[in-house]
């Protein structure tokens, strides 16, 4: 990014995605750290943060502000993607229930960390992510900013990918995948690293589970974001005349 500012290039995309990693560290970061268990040992210093908070704030307006890329998709290559159906459309159909699926992961894991009393829920902790349980209070944070934020995200990505014409979803797919990238590295990191405590780490023999979940859960909103750049005709709004001829047709 900052290259690509001091050579006045374009930098809309990269700085989305930059945007969520940056926005997810910080709503895990900071109520991580007031809940957890260090949260007595808070000192003044941690109102230093303040001004970290103000700028994804500032720098989300103004590459938000910045002029999307132009694109060489003609409104007659609008109208034919966007009568297409789902069925005719196998990579968005293999998305869709991408998405489905992890809405129901993500609900899981913040049902998890919610102390949900069924068997499910209690071995899944105990054999394949203690890390939930770990009292630093990230991982518990995570999981329910995952169901707050990313849960709602993935029904309105999955309506986007069924109806046409929703021109927002390619700039929000870059913005979660950042985010998503962010937080699973985190998470995966924290889950393995030799200084969380053993009892919190993924055991031995849950390890491929594990580590195949979460990569793809990571990996998903990433396909979407280069699935919305890379056909970006079936997300854009007709012109209004286009709109009308494309009625009278049909």
């Amino acid at each position: 990014m900052a290259g690509a500012i001091r050579r006045r290039k374009r930098y809309r995309n990269l700085g989305l995605y930059w945007l969520g990693s940056f926005v997810m560290s910080i709503l895990v970061f900071l109520p991580g750290n007031i809940l957890g268990k260090y949260s007595s040992e808070i000192r003044p210093a941690f109102f230093l943060t303040i001004p970290y908070v103000l700028v994804p704030f500032w720098a989300g307006v103004r590459v938000f502000n910045q002029a999307q890329p132009p694109t060489c998709c003609t409104p007659n290559m609008v109208q034919e993607e966007q009568r297409k159906g789902l069925l005719q459309r196998p990579a968005d159909l293999a998305l869709v229930i991408y998405l489905i699926l992890a809405g129901f992961f993500t609900l899981f894991r913040g049902l998890v960390v919610l102390d949900c009393p069924t068997d499910a829920c209690f071995v899944y902790i105990y054999q394949y992510e203690p890390y939930l349980r770990d009292p630093v209070a990230y991982p518990k944070v995570q999981m329910l900013v995952y169901m707050f934020y990313a849960l709602p995200f993935y029904g309105l990505a999955a309506y986007a990918l069924i109806f046409p014409g929703c021109s927002w979803l390619p700039d929000w797919a870059l913005v979660f995948a950042g985010a998503i990238g962010q937080a699973q590295f985190s998470h995966m990191g924290a889950s393995m690293h030799l200084r969380t405590p053993f009892t919190y780490r993924v055991p031995e023999d849950a390890w491929a589970c594990f580590f195949v979940c979460n990569m793809l859960y990571a990996l998903g909103p990433h396909l979407l974001a280069y699935r919305c750049l890379l056909r970006p005709a079936f997300f854009q709004r007709l012109p209004p005349s286009s709109q009308v001829l494309h009625e009278k047709q049909h």
